[in-house]
């Protein structure tokens, strides 16, 4: 979310595969009912239902076990081969009513699924490491690149759906965008514009950065860093792929990396690394560095392939 709290988005549900887009983008689709009424089961279209089997069946790949529309009860069943492919995340705001269905959805699903409940809210982070900053709100610039031969670096899509232009901290023009998508995906394209240094490293926060030589995939286990302009440097580990969260009111993004690193509004779009490697564009979570909490990250590979990009 931007540092304008008018802004402020939220996301009722996250997690990998069949159950989460289920869920996610159908069943719950905003943070609380005082925002909009729930998409509940009984109200899926038997068309809806069918497009929506399609894009799990190619989602699952080989955890997929058929998927059939239940005319009489109204709703889409779905069938996977093991509990990785089921996994469900709910954030607080999924209770009462909501959380008893989901809950009842996933037992459905037997010894396959298993459903969690986060502490905090899941909302995406507006505002890798330097700020970057237009039109009132701020984000985090995410690794320089090449595209074409011509500098530009990497953000978070949902930073370039609202803001054009950009600026560092001190008002400087650094450039425009020159590519954006989100939701779907979370990753944006800056275009340098002015003559301006732009290493490939990120910023330590501590007067020392660490040189970003390449681009790497996450593995669950992996011990992974972030630099963000909020709260500076942070570590923790990788603990799902593949995610799906949805964003209430602004769209369900697929195939994010799940992670303990924490982060802040004007974190987004901010550098996630191991060493030398990029590996992720900080999309949003909940919880704080204080606390402690969850971040989900768009993975690099995925961004500098949409765009052509290198990373340098």
């Amino acid at each position: 979310m931007t540092e304008r709290r008018t802004t402020v988005r939220r996301a009722a549900i996250a997690g990998t595969g069949v159950a989460a887009l289920l869920a996610a983008g159908f069943t719950f689709q905003t943070a609380n009912a005082a925002e909009a009424t729930p998409t509940a089961p009984h109200t899926l279209s038997a068309p809806k239902a069918e497009k929506l089997a399609s894009r799990l069946a190619q989602d699952l790949g080989t955890h997929a076990a058929g998927t059939y529309y239940d005319a009489q009860a109204k709703h889409l069943v779905v069938n996977v081969t093991n509990q990785s492919a089921a996994n469900v995340t709910a954030d607080r705001t999924v209770k009462g009513t909501q959380l008893k269905k989901l809950t009842t959805a996933v037992e459905k699903l037997g010894t396959a699924a298993t459903l969690k409940q986060s502490k905090g809210t899941f909302k995406p982070f507006i505002a890798g490491g330097d700020a970057i900053t237009g039109s009132g709100g701020r984000c985090s610039l995410g690794f320089n690149v090449t595209v074409g031969g011509e500098p530009a670096f990497l953000t978070a899509g949902h930073c370039t759906e609202a803001i054009d232009n950009w600026t560092d901290a001190d008002g400087n023009a650094l450039g425009s965008n020159a590519g954006s998508e989100f939701p779907g995906n979370d990753y944006g394209l800056v275009k340098y514009s002015s003559d301006v240094a732009h290493p490939s490293e990120v910023d330590l926060y501590n007067g020392s950065s660490q040189s970003i030589t390449g681009a790497a995939d996450a593995t669950v286990g992996q011990t992974v860093t972030r630099s963000g302009s909020t709260t500076g440097v942070h570590s923790g580990e990788v603990t799902g792929l593949d995610v799906s969260v949805n964003y209430g009111a602004d769209g369900v993004v697929d195939g994010l990396i799940q992670t303990t690193v924490c982060a802040e509004p004007g974190d987004s779009g901010g550098s996630l690394f191991a060493g030398s490697s990029a590996v992720g564009l900080t999309s949003g979570g909940s919880g704080d560095c204080t606390s402690g909490g969850e971040t989900f990250f768009q993975p690099v590979t995925e961004a500098l392939s949409a765009f052509g990009a290198e990373i340098g």
